[in-house]
């Protein structure tokens, strides 16, 4: 019986030590659980605070940029080989006579006086036809032969004048009395014809000079005579032109400045150079193979020429043709940046 209890309290002291462990183990289990399960939350917060913090950076260093971005120049940079084969011409920044002047519009019409009707002197039959509708002819030039019906002779019509044949009733065979056989005209010169409405009288006399503009020619003239109408709101003023070359038609549709006074200005550019960008106007300013963009403050202005307050120096080079490619090269610049 002794040695049962012996054993017992033997059995029973080994065992609580392993039970205190136990539970000690039990319990430090139960609080590392807890500090885990506790951590990923804070874990969380931490690395959402941190992400929150580089969003914030990314989006004050992405504001910042942008800034930059807005704050650089408007540029394109092009070698001159390219900027020879696209076509883009400069010019220097210089002075400049500028005219005032009334935009009129009108049309170019014959020379009445160089119009010439032909027809027979005595009725006859024609018995020859030389020249067709459009050739040319100077004058003296047989244009037909008639056989008169009373003498039954022949006699010639000869062109009065030099000129192009406009209009032709002749042929072989018929009988020729009054009607007109042949007009002819000269267009070796024609006349402009200006349309100037009331507001525009006062400044448009005769003698004042006219800048012509027929498609892509640029003619000058002198207002000869002003024509009152009797049934238009609009009075004629008239400019005789040369047109030996034959460059000019009848019937073209034309554009003119009056010049109506004339000033200098210390510095002006060519109204084909002016650009707009950001909502300002100025004109591309070479500098190497790098063309920069350059604002202006603009002034007075001619049919021409456009006069420059600030913004830019004399001897200054800017581009005057083509710089509509420098724009276009910037705004796709921008637009794949914005992408």
């Amino acid at each position: 019986m002794k040695s049962h209890l012996t054993l017992a309290m033997f059995i029973a002291a080994w065992l609580m030590p392993m039970q205190v462990m136990a539970a000690n183990e039990q319990e430090h289990a139960h609080v590392h659980a807890k500090e885990q399960a506790v951590k990923p939350q804070s874990d969380a917060k931490k690395n959402e605070e941190h992400e929150k913090h580089g969003e914030n950076e990314e989006h004050e260093e992405h504001e910042e940029h942008n800034e930059h971005e807005h704050n650089e120049t408007l540029s394109s940079r092009i070698s001159d080989d390219m900027a020879t084969a696209v076509n883009i011409v400069t010019d220097r920044a210089d002075s400049q006579l500028l005219r005032q002047h009334q935009v009129v519009y009108g049309k170019l019409s014959a020379d009445p006086n160089r119009i010439s009707h032909v027809n027979a002197r005595f009725p006859g039959l024609l018995t020859s036809v030389k020249f067709s509708l459009g050739d040319s002819v100077k004058a003296g030039d047989v244009l037909a032969v008639v056989e008169s019906n009373e003498s039954l002779n022949t006699y010639a019509i000869k062109a009065p004048i030099d000129g192009v044949i406009i209009q032709r009733s002749a042929n072989v065979g018929e009988v020729a009395q009054q009607q007109t056989l042949f007009s002819i005209a000269d267009f070796g010169s024609l006349w402009a014809d200006f349309r100037v409405y009331p507001s525009q009288q006062v400044a448009v006399a005769t003698g004042q000079n006219v800048v012509i503009l027929a498609a892509d020619t640029e003619i000058n003239g002198v207002i000869a005579h002003i024509i009152p109408s009797l049934t238009q709101p609009y009075q004629l003023a008239r400019v005789k032109l040369d047109n030996r070359d034959g460059k000019l038609s009848s019937g073209q549709l034309i554009e003119g400045a009056v010049i109506s006074g004339e000033f200098n200005v210390e510095l002006a550019v060519k109204k084909s150079a002016i650009q707009i960008l950001d909502n300002q106007s100025g004109v591309f300013v070479k500098n190497n193979t790098e063309y920069v963009f350059t604002p202006l403050q603009l002034g007075r202005s001619d049919m021409d020429y456009v006069e420059v307050i600030a913004g830019l120096k004399p001897g200054q080079w800017y581009v005057t043709t083509n710089s509509y490619l420098l724009k276009a090269d910037i705004e796709k610049s921008e637009a794949e940046h914005d992408h």
